[in-house]
């Protein structure tokens, strides 16, 4: 029976990089950091307060072939990729203090039919959405 997801994937350009956003500007710690085989590095994070779930950063290689690995490069560099949805208490607050830090915003917070929304850009690439939820019928989104 699955109880529960405990590992995700967000792909990057630069593990070490990555790693030092996420631990360093976002407040996840490292769970996980290994090199395994030929210098294959297995690094995850996670945040503090969710013990049960873990992100793997990962540059694009294997198993993915190299049209893939190429493909999801690129779509990093353009900004193509969604990474996580992060639950926040405050997104108006959140935003500023991570603004105040360097983190490049593509919207700044707005009220949604779910809650207050903020996204941001990690330095791979990747799209990362700030929630601020708060309860909401199907109605509202009509």
């Amino acid at each position: 029976m699955i109880t529960n997801v405990s590992l995700v994937t967000v792909y990057c350009l630069d593990q070490q990089e990555a790693h030092d956003f996420y631990v360093d500007l976002l407040g996840f710690e490292t769970r996980t950091d290994v090199t395994m085989g030929e210098g294959f590095r297995w690094l995850t994070i996670g945040h503090p307060a969710q013990p049960e779930l873990e992100v793997t950063l990962m540059t694009p290689g294997p198993p993915l072939d190299d049209t893939a690995a190429a493909l999801v490069r690129s779509q990093l560099a353009k900004g193509g990729i969604g990474g996580l949805g992060l639950h926040v208490d405050d997104c108006r607050k959140t935003y500023e203090d991570l603004s105040a830090r360097g983190v490049t915003f593509l919207q700044e917070p707005a009220d949604r039919p779910y809650g207050v929304e903020a996204v941001m850009r990690d330095n791979s690439g990747n799209w990362l959405v700030l929630v601020e939820p708060k309860a909401f019928t199907p109605e509202d989104f009509a």
